[in-house]
């Protein structure tokens, strides 16, 4: 019986298919059992759709948390009940005396921490429903704003209504909700016209596999290329080595403190490291606790 295969595929997301209908794809092409995306994008949308693999579905959460880069197209002087090309326009004005100054201005005063209202059509959920269903059903729930960070904002290309931009932001970040704040700031309103996530959680576009491939190289055996393992799958998170005495204590559950593994020298922004064994297998991820001087199991995996 050949061993289980853990570990995440970075997935070109191809335009007209959900990010579900592409976990369905990708279990049916690997022959697995278990596997779940990091990140939803739209079925309009392209690009990063990080699919963990039976184990490796326990680290979604770290790569949920994670940056996204986007490449993205806003159209000024429409306005759309969904904030994107696939809605019912609402909305129409006039760009007249706007100038490509003002909209470089106006997207610069984005970049930071800010706060954005989710949009009504999203998968967020309101009493177990999510929010699109209930917008559908003509009874939309606006969710309060919440805090998010934009790292960089770039205008790639100008040629009004069109803007094409690239921005990196913080996970929970809707690109479409910041295309329709930009349109509103400009007094024109605005909505996304497409949009290509190009990274995520540092893994880019242009390392991904588009689902004909990996098709093929199921036919070729090579899908095995494809599969990053658990532990190279966070680079982002400091590492500290167990020994197999220690592996088994972990695998065992004990109570466990620096004592027993000193806090890797850099420690994650989500607070989090990873345990490899000496040849560099996944054991654990574990969090800090300063409260109790022990550390609390995120997740840990079989050997």
């Amino acid at each position: 019986m050949p061993p289980e295969l853990n570990g995440i595929v970075v997935v070109d997301k191809p335009k007209g298919i959900s990010s579900a209908g592409v976990v369905a794809r990708v279990k049916g092409i690997f022959g697995v059992k278990k596997v779940g995306h990091t990140g939803t994008l739209d079925p309009f949308a392209t690009g990063v759709l990080i699919c963990c693999i039976n184990q490796a579905t326990r680290l979604s959460q770290f790569f949920l948390k994670g940056d996204k880069v986007y490449e993205a197209e806003l159209v000024l002087g429409k306005v759309t009940d969904t904030q994107d090309a696939t809605g019912t326009v609402m909305e129409r004005h006039s760009l007249g005396g706007l100038s490509a100054e003002q909209v470089q201005e106006t997207a610069a005063r984005f970049v930071g921490s800010i706060t954005q209202v989710p949009p009504i059509y999203s998968a967020l959920k309101h009493q177990g429903t999510p929010l699109y269903k209930l917008a559908r059903q003509g009874v939309p729930v606006e969710k309060p704003a919440r805090p998010i960070r934009i790292n960089h904002l770039e205008i790639l290309e100008m040629n009004l209504p069109t803007v094409r931009f690239s921005v990196s932001c913080s996970s929970g970040t809707y690109v479409r909700t910041l295309c329709a704040d930009i349109g509103r700031k400009l007094g024109c309103g605005g909505h996304l016209k497409a949009l290509c996530r190009t990274a995520s959680c540092g893994f880019p576009v242009d390392a991904a596999f588009s689902l004909e491939v990996l098709a093929e190289l199921k036919e070729q055996g090579g899908l095995g290329e494809t599969v990053i393992p658990m532990n190279e799958a966070l680079p982002f998170m400091p590492a500290a080595v167990a020994d197999d005495g220690l592996a088994k204590r972990i695998r065992n559950g004990a109570k466990l403190s620096e004592t027993d593994i000193p806090i890797p020298p850099r420690v994650s922004d989500q607070g989090v490291f990873k345990v490899v064994d000496p040849r560099g297998r996944l054991i654990a991820v574990m969090a800090e606790s300063p409260a109790t001087g022990n550390y609390n199991y995120c997740c840990v995996f079989s050997a």
